[in-house]
């Protein structure tokens, strides 16, 4: 550590939003360059390259094979797939010198699809997966938490090529064994869900994300079916439809000083006229309707409205997901001058506001159904209008899934409620279909000498962001705690005091740990204090952590374990055995 280009701090970062960027940076591993855009020391370098190999180690293993692209890529098949537009802003576009177009590559669909349309032309090639470990580049809008939502970052990506959907699963099923093998091998606890396949296409698909409260996805989980999924891939169970024929007409009514969806109901059950026979009045009663602006991919920007129960929010991830590859942007002050016939905070859907003539698509949540019986905006300021009946009193144009998934609500497996969790994407698998074969007409012959387009599969690891995640999962209040396949070094031994002796010590026992395959992190440093390096050791992570110091007056060297604190005395002469055993173990 005397030569290591090393330093810690004992600040954070006053940026840092979660532990794996705050002790990334505190503990030397990366350092900030931009916004979204990180260099590796060599502790982290040394980390980000174990988990690198162990992922390289178990493509191999499961038969897959690499190859390698360039990160700066041609717009054309880009084009021909759609994506060059459908990207919109995540894409990194630049020119050459004779003004041709080119991408920084966010993923490589169509690389992969070219690469085997230049090589394979018969069924007899089939099935084929091959992959590579690449840098990809997506202008993230707020790129956050350190290394975990980067604009520059490190994937592993691979693709199967099958002749049929039959072999597709075959391919699907050996990646999903990979994944498990990797995720376990780097120590992550994660579980796998269903999800949607978003801005790549295809069917069937799911996420591994590692558990952790600081996540940006949020999945739900039965504990009694076992049912697991992205909020995103969630489907709500839809009520039964309602007999409305008891319900009176609606009626307008004078509700001022209702800014708020608690205030409304409040005032709904005060007074006499407002209440209803059978119970009184809730959140969830309440229609709320909000206002987004879609844009689509040529820039087109309109209105859409989305109905839902006022006890719910609007997620706009799962109206994105839903509405793919349209765009959700924020209704701004100035939209609504552009649309009179909105009145902010008094919206409501019935002939007043939002008829045909408007323009305006409105989409409702699955538990708006007929019969259900509403209070809503009169699209009057300072007016509400009761007993509105979905049906009878208005229509909509589809349904979406845009309410947040919450604690307790029912599985749409088996009824029962579920757990809210968040996590860390760190894999997707997906069965791409053939959509990029169609667009780069991937065909090859099949036993018929007929010529028949290739179906393929889409599976991505975060490398880069998976030294973040085991960072997320893995530390206390003290520092890193890494497990010892992905960590910078095996053993931190640091010599303390002013004697030569247990210097002279520690470099030998460091030295012999060597020759055995050992990874040694030596704390050569003179002149540091003790308590400096015991700090720097607990901030590093390193598994195993041994001090020569005061025992060598009785023969022993102490060994501690980072994780639980545990401490040994082991003799001197058994030390360099101990720990050989104790890292093969």
């Amino acid at each position: 550590m005397s030569t290591l280009f090393l330093r810690t701090l004992r600040e954070d970062p006053a940026d840092a939003e979660v532990p794996s960027h705050r002790l990334l940076v505190r503990g030397g591993y990366v350092r900030r360059i931009g916004p979204g855009i990180w260099s590796w020391l060599p502790l982290g370098y040394l980390v980000y390259r174990n988990v690198e190999r162990i992922v390289r180690e178990e493509m191999d293993e499961a038969g897959f094979q690499e190859v390698h692209f360039p990160a700066l890529l041609p717009r054309e098949p880009f084009e021909k797939t759609g994506r060059w537009d459908e990207y919109g802003d995540n894409l990194f576009r630049l020119q050459d010198r004779k003004k041709a177009d080119y991408l920084l590559g966010p993923t490589h669909e169509e690389m992969f699809t070219l690469m085997v349309k230049g090589e394979y032309s018969s069924y007899k090639d089939l099935p084929l997966c091959i992959y590579h470990i690449q840098i990809k580049y997506r202008d993230e809008a707020r790129p956050r938490a350190g290394i975990l939502r980067a604009r520059e970052f490190v994937m592993k990506d691979s693709y199967s090529f099958d002749i049929d959907d039959a072999g597709l699963e075959v391919s699907y099923q050996n990646h999903r064994a990979a994944y498990i093998k990797t995720f376990d091998r780097l120590g992550l606890n994660y579980e796998i869900v269903s999800a949607m396949s978003g801005a790549m296409g295809g069917s069937k698909s799911e996420e591994f994300l590692a558990t952790c409260e600081s996540g940006e996805d949020t999945y739900v989980k039965c504990p009694k079916c076992g049912l697991a999924a992205n909020v995103e891939a969630i489907i709500t169970r839809v009520p039964n439809e309602i007999d409305a024929s008891g319900i009176p007409a609606a009626h307008v009514e004078d509700t001022p000083d209702t800014p708020t969806i608690a205030s409304l109901v409040e005032i709904s059950n005060s007074r006499a006229e407002l209440r209803r026979t059978d119970r009184d009045w809730e959140a969830a009663d309440t229609l709320k309707n909000v206002v987004v602006m879609q844009v689509s991919l040529d820039g087109k920007r309109e209105p859409l409205i989305i109905g839902l129960p006022g006890d719910r929010e609007v997620d706009l991830k799962r109206v994105e997901a839903a509405l793919h590859p349209v765009s959700i942007e924020a209704f701004e002050e100035e939209d609504f001058k552009k649309y009179p016939v909105l009145v902010k905070g008094y919206i409501g859907p019935q002939v007043l506001g939002l008829s045909s003539a408007s323009g305006i698509k409105y989409l409702v949540d699955p538990r708006v159904v007929a019969g259900t019986r509403w209070i809503t905006g009169a699209n009057v300021r300072g007016n509400h209008v009761y007993d509105l009946v979905a049906g009878r009193d208005f229509t909509w144009d589809g349904v979406v899934e845009a309410a947040q998934v919450r604690q307790g609500d029912g599985c749409s497996n088996c009824e029962s409620e579920v757990n809210i969790a968040r996590g860390i994407e760190i894999g997707h698998i997906f069965q791409l279909g053939r959509k990029y074969a169609q667009a780069l007409d991937l065909k090859v012959l099949d036993e018929n000498g007929e010529l028949i387009t290739v179906t393929m599969g889409s599976y991505g690891i975060g490398v880069s962001r998976a030294v973040a995640t085991i960072a997320e999962q893995s530390h206390d209040e003290k520092g890193l705690i890494w497990p010892r396949e992905v960590s910078p070094a095996d053993i931190h031994i640091i010599a303390t005091g002013k004697e030569d002796e247990p210097f002279e010590v520690a470099a030998k026992v460091s030295e012999e740990l060597e020759k055995s395959g050992v990874r040694v992190l030596f704390d050569d440093r003179r002149g540091v204090s003790p308590g400096v390096k015991f700090n720097d050791s607990e901030l590093l992570g390193i598994p195993t952590i041994a001090v020569v110091g005061k025992g060598l007056a009785d023969g022993v060297i102490e060994l501690r374990d980072r994780k639980t604190g545990e401490q040994t005395l082991v003799p001197i002469n058994d030390f360099v055995a101990s720990v050989v055993a104790l890292v093969t173990n």
